[in-house]
């Protein structure tokens, strides 16, 4: 191929997905003039897979890209058609936020926000090769042969290295979503003495939603009370139209159905070699794993309000695709559905990740960063995670100042990562909230709290944004330092709120503090009974109100975080 000089850039990053538009938005904030290379124009933060966003410990990353000046929680904020809390009966270290996205809608307005980011240049274009020289990477070359020099260069291939997509008996080459794949980047890398490994996962098939009986479903809808994963989304814009979800199940016929068929699977007749996901496993593979269970939890996820296709959740398949038509027929509701897409597996090529260092920076060659799934990881949410400390520490390196690296106490992408580069991963790593010690501590509510200083420093949060911050701080002191002056008496109404909420009688006159500390009572309630507006915002509350009830953990939490650092 021969080659030409094309534009010369501070950062450039390989790979339009979540995490190549987080971190090439984050370089182009941070002043660096930066070039987003895709495959497919039309596929700018696409999901290939489950049409949502968040969940366990993934909504908790969304918030904390956002409180460090990423676009993942706005950009679904503005795309959402479902929101919902989950968890809510546990404790606010494990509770979730999860979004079901207008997938086309998320694509089109993280593509719109990228075209109109200054800095920022966006093209369609395969990476074929590195630029290498003396131990640092010095740009790319592309399959059209266009020589691009940069200062920084950041990978998130995705699952498009040698994709490979697998549907029963047939194999081809494929990115997700039938996408080109990637061949020469990873031949390219293999050469430059990085180890690469084959990872797989999945994807369930897609079913007319026009065909399905809601009727034999269960429906499940989204929050009335107003959630959002940006710090800067309002109350007074979230959605009221929302569409619901549906759950149904799986049945023994479901079951004997994929038994009967298990030589034509491709996990099993040894068809597939990557290593595939343990926290998303195929509908099969469950069967065969979870032999004594006669049923499976089907969610039915719309991916848009202008589509009919439903994404069968949880029934990730590679079944050939009539054996996957009498599944789907066998499940109660899905008796008629139609087949728009069938489900896929797909392998490809991961990086080994203790190749890395804790800014993403790869430790063979200089000013070269990976980030997302080729780092091994499963997920949005992680990918963008990764990419917004790639992007980062890609403009840092370009600036020629120190990196930039999230500790493990102060968020869950700093756990992702550490994970990530000290363990290495044999499997597509999830990020769950038993792998975070510290979880306490890395709550979805106070992300803010623990990274806006971080992202302001670093030139991602603008000042106005920075100020009314500050200014939610200055309001939860001021709130925390009223409640504990405040004293609740034993009058009659206050017992008989104690009675409802199943507390003890009070025996004498205590804190607001030491009042609400008690279990289920509220904030809104101290108030009441103590004739005292203390606080006017209602995520002002939340703050004190958790801050009060765990405060004996947490104490004993970052006192153990003391003492081991020491």
């Amino acid at each position: 191929m021969k080659t030409y000089e094309s534009n010369e850039y501070d950062v450039i990053v390989v790979g339009a997905g979540h995490a190549g538009v987080e971190a090439a938005l984050a370089a182009a904030r941070m002043g660096e003039k930066t070039l987003l290379l895709t495959i497919n124009l039309d596929m700018v933060a696409f999901m290939p897979c489950n049409p949502s966003v968040g969940g366990p410990a993934k909504g908790t990353v969304v918030r904390e890209i956002d409180a460090l000046g990423g676009e993942m929680g706005k950009n679904i904020d503005a795309t959402y058609i479902q929101m919902r809390m989950l968890n809510t009966g546990k404790g606010p270290a494990v509770r979730a936020l999860r979004a079901q996205a207008d997938k086309w809608q998320y694509h089109e307005h993280m593509k719109d926000t990228i075209e109109n980011e200054p800095n920022l240049t966006l093209r369609q274009a395969v990476a074929d090769e590195l630029i290498v020289e003396d131990g640092a990477c010095k740009g790319l070359i592309t399959n059209t042969g266009a020589k691009y020099h940069a200062k920084s260069v950041v990978l998130t291939t995705g699952t498009a290295a040698r994709g490979k997509i697998i549907i029963g008996e047939l194999t081809y080459s494929s990115g997700p979503n039938n996408s080109l794949p990637s061949i020469k980047l990873p031949e390219n890398l293999e050469k430059l003495g990085f180890k690469l490994r084959r990872f797989k996962t999945g994807t369930p098939p897609r079913v007319d939603g026009n065909t399905v009986d809601y009727s034999k479903t269960q429906e499940e809808p989204g929050d009335k009370k107003p959630r959002h994963f940006s710090y800067t989304s309002k109350d007074s814009d979230y959605l009221k139209d929302q569409m619901s979800c549906y759950m149904t199940y799986t049945n023994t016929v479901t079951h004997d159905i994929i038994r009967a068929n298990l030589d034509r699977a491709p996990m099993f007749s040894g068809v597939i070699k990557g290593v595939g996901p343990r926290y998303c496993p195929s509908i099969e593979d469950k069967v065969v794993r979870f032999a004594d269970k006669d049923r499976h939890q089907i969610f039915l996820e719309p991916e848009g309000r202008n589509t009919k296709e439903i994404y069968v959740g949880a029934f990730s398949t590679s079944m050939p695709e009539e054996v996957q038509l009498k599944m789907l027929h066998s499940v109660a509701g899905l008796e008629k559905a139609e087949l728009m897409r069938p489900g896929y597996a797909i392998e490809y090529d991961v990086i080994e990740p203790w190749q890395l260092k804790h800014t993403l920076e790869t430790k063979n060659i200089k000013h070269l960063f990976t980030a997302g799934q080729m780092n091994g990881t499963s997920g949005y949410e992680e990918a963008a995670g990764q990419g917004l400390i790639a992007g980062i520490n890609a403009a840092l390196s370009a600036q020629n100042k120190p990196g930039f690296t999230l500790q493990r106490d102060e968020a869950y992408i700093g756990v992702l990562i550490d994970d990530l580069v000290t363990k290495g991963t044999n499997e597509p790593y999830r990020l769950l909230t038993s792998r975070a010690e510290y979880r306490l501590l890395l709550r979805h509510d106070n992300a803010d709290l623990r990274l806006t200083e971080k992202g302001h420093e670093l030139g991602l949060i603008s000042e106005e944004r920075y100020a009314k911050f500050e200014a939610k701080k200055q309001a939860i002191s001021r709130a925390m330092a009223a409640i504990k002056k405040v004293t609740i008496h034993p009058t009659d109404e206050v017992q008989e709120y104690l009675a409802s909420v199943k507390q003890d009688r009070l025996n004498a006159g205590v804190s607001g503090a030491d009042f609400l500390k008690r279990p289920r009572v509220t904030f809104d309630a101290v108030e009441k009974l103590s004739g005292q507006t203390l606080a006017t915002d209602r995520y002002v509350k939340e703050q004190v109100e958790i801050a009060l009830k765990y405060e004996g953990y947490i104490k004993k939490k970052r006192l153990w975080l003391i003492v081991y650092i020491d």
